[in-house]
């Protein structure tokens, strides 16, 4: 009979036993697992974002009229925030789906609620035609994003993990997170090309176009990903009855600790992510007066610039570490706030786009790199999903009201240095979790962890 460790081993020592030969994909099947979570996660996320960019540049006037046109961006905002606060609950749902039934088939029910709820957006009357229901549909609307959102990135950034030769999962993994930003890339892609219709067109018809295409991206995605195989992992804890009936509850009793720095370390690039693709686009073109296309070309190159870096940084952390990097990230995201907003303030195009580029590719990218394989080494292979959405996508709604805060923080003369303030404190939080997580660079995907070894 196997003696269990101390409840504390899992988080402070993780399992370094080699993994098993066939928990590893590699060929031509890895490759079909690496383009499917890009290519799934690019359309998932594009459905995301383009909800934070409308709202900072319609919703104000379509959904949420108001004599003072702060208050309606305010009110726009914070039916932004609440896609972030079903996210935990679409986490603990679809976690317990993925470490039940399989990883694959939950990302594909992901994809469809996804597809669909935006879809539906673009469809809907304004408040001008139905008044106060239009508001109320679209946050429903927005609540079923926020439910699909919750389990796509955690599933398939769990799906990666699994199929990835242990010696390159930082590299492998880190093609979930460059699917994110290449899905905020065409959606801000998507509203700079709407955004040339005249004032008129755009607020009429214009701004229903992108959500109108997640109706033919639904196929795409839906394609990709039934043609990539289940996690090896997975399919051997179902040969081995290893699937637990509670996966949440098996993560919070086995990984507390780890739950909690799961938690704080994805508020500082929440925040971050949205505070410089959102919030900016509202502060700069109505603050500042800065053109709009400057400001949206500005999030585009932010997007690519990230989109090239993942890869760099994933392979990095596979020889460093995954901790050095996140120390790294959020420090410099910390003092490099306060520089941002000057930039910006200069208004010169050239300087707005510097601005977010170097912010971007020191301050943001490098953390959300690892961020699949820090996550995924967390957490023993039965609770992995959910422990993995669950601490993630609650550290996402803590911060996810970061655009609604900015916002409400501005001085009436427009300086943002309280905004600036709030983002250190952030960093702050996020720095506590990074010191205090395990390296897990080594950890074994097939453990299953600690419970498993309590019922032998």
């Amino acid at each position: 009979m196997t003696t269990s460790q101390p409840e504390s081993q899992p988080e402070s020592h993780p399992d370094t036993t080699p993994d098993d030969p066939q928990v590893a994909t590699r060929g031509p099947a890895l490759r079909r697992v690496v383009f499917g979570a890009l290519v799934g996660t690019a359309l998932e996320w594009y459905d995301f974002f383009i909800y934070g960019t409308a709202a900072a540049l319609v919703f104000n006037v379509l959904f949420f009229p108001q004599s003072d046109p702060v208050v309606g961006t305010l009110t726009a905002f914070a039916t932004f925030g609440v896609g972030f606060v079903f996210r935990p609950l679409g986490g603990i749902v679809f976690g317990h789906i993925g470490d039940r039934i399989g990883r694959r088939e939950t990302l594909i029910l992901t994809t469809l609620i996804m597809g669909v709820s935006t879809g539906v957006i673009g469809l809907l009357p304004t408040y001008e035609t139905i008044g106060a229901a239009a508001p109320v549909l679209l946050v429903l609307l927005r609540i079923l994003q926020g439910l699909g959102a919750g389990a796509e990135f955690g599933g398939a950034s769990t799906l990666l993990a699994e199929h990835a030769p242990p010696e390159r999962r930082g590299y492998y993994t880190s093609y979930a997170q460059t699917g994110v930003q290449v899905g905020l890339v065409l959606g801000t892609v998507s509203f700079l090309l709407v955004a040339l219709l005249p004032q008129e067109d755009l607020l009429s018809w214009g701004w229903r176009v992108p959500f109108l295409l997640s109706f033919l991206l639904i196929a795409v995605s839906l394609y990709v990903r039934l043609r990539v195989e289940e996690s090896p992992t997975f399919r051997a804890m179902l040969a081995r009855r290893q699937v637990v009936r509670m996966p949440v509850l098996e993560a919070l009793r086995d990984y507390p600790r780890n739950m909690l720095i799961g938690i704080g370390a994805h508020i500082a690039d929440t925040a971050a992510v949205y505070l410089f693709a959102t919030f900016t686009v509202s502060y700069a073109t109505t603050r500042l007066d800065i053109p709009r296309s400057t400001v949206l070309t500005g999030v585009i190159v932010f997007g690519l610039v990230v989109i090239v870096l993942q890869p760099v940084c994933g392979a990095l952390s596979d020889r460093i570490g995954r901790k050095p990097l996140n120390v790294f990230s959020v420090v410099f995201l910390a003092a490099f706030i306060y520089p941002f907003f000057l930039l910006l303030e200069t208004r010169e195009p050239l300087l707005v786009v510097l601005a977010l580029v170097v912010a971007t590719a020191f301050g943001v990218a490098p953390m959300i790199a690892v961020q699949p394989a820090f996550y995924s080494e967390l957490f023993g292979a039965r609770v992995r999903y959910s422990g993995f959405a669950t601490s993630r996508e609650v550290g996402a709604a803590l911060a996810g009201f970061t655009p609604l805060v900015a916002t409400a923080l501005l001085t009436p003369e427009g300086g943002a240095g309280w905004v600036a303030v709030f983002m250190v404190v952030l960093c702050a939080i996020s720095l506590v979790a990074f010191l205090a997580a395990p390296e897990g660079k080594d950890r074994a995907m097939g453990d299953p962890g600690p419970a498993a070894a309590r019922e032998r």
